[in-house]
């Protein structure tokens, strides 16, 4: 197997939250639009979700030709992109990738609460090598975690079903990610006072 490389942080960035914003600034250039395939019309939303798939995986596939490496949450996410992004297409109807949103999330907080159910974090298991934690500080992480991505997956109901697309759009694009970064950020004391110091632990 080869080995995982490193590459320039900003173009990481760029890769990962590329194809979201390409997404966003797609569909306020189509949104009044109407586009007829095979014919049947379809809305702006609709043809900017089947334009965003090609870029999402095409991004994908330069971050794994870089680094040798995909995360299994970029795989589970990118999976549920092209589903329900095809039953989007198929059905006509935006309802099902708004939806995604919320079952993606939604997964997220199942996994982590079965995992806590059997009195392990499954966070540790996925980011343990890359960020040494005393278990305690892992549960704990883990529970909020678990919280946060369930009030996420609400939240994604409240607004799509009772708000406009799009203002849905643009709480997908920026509000949500910039919630769980917040969140992250609020999480640094908890790190700090569980983190392993790699030193200590050998002497």
């Amino acid at each position: 197997m080869a080995a995982d490389k490193d590459i320039n942080p900003i173009l990481k960035q760029v890769l990962e939250l590329g194809p979201t914003v390409a997404f966003f600034l797609i569909y306020l250039r189509l949104k009044e639009k109407t586009f007829q395939i095979a014919g049947t019309d379809y809305s702006g939303f609709i043809v900017a979700t089947l334009v965003f798939i090609p870029i999402l995986l095409a991004a994908m596939g330069v971050l794994w030709a870089l680094t040798g490496k995909l995360s299994r949450m970029q795989i589970f996410t990118a999976f549920m992109v092209i589903f329900f992004g095809g039953l989007t297409a198929w059905f006509n109807d935006e309802r099902f990738f708004k939806m995604k949103t919320t079952l993606v999330y939604g997964v997220f907080a199942i996994l982590l609460g079965i995992g806590l159910m059997r009195g392990r974090s499954y966070l540790a298991y996925v980011l343990g090598d890359v960020l040494p934690m005393r278990d305690e500080g892992w549960m704990i992480l883990t529970r909020r975690l678990c919280g946060a991505f369930t009030g996420l997956a609400v939240a994604n109901e409240l607004v799509w079903r009772n708000m406009s697309t799009d203002l849905w759009v643009k709480i997908e694009t920026f509000g949500f990610p910039i919630l769980l970064m917040g969140f992250i950020m609020l999480q640094f004391g908890l790190l700090q006072a569980h983190m392993i110091d790699p030193d200590q632990e050998q002497g």
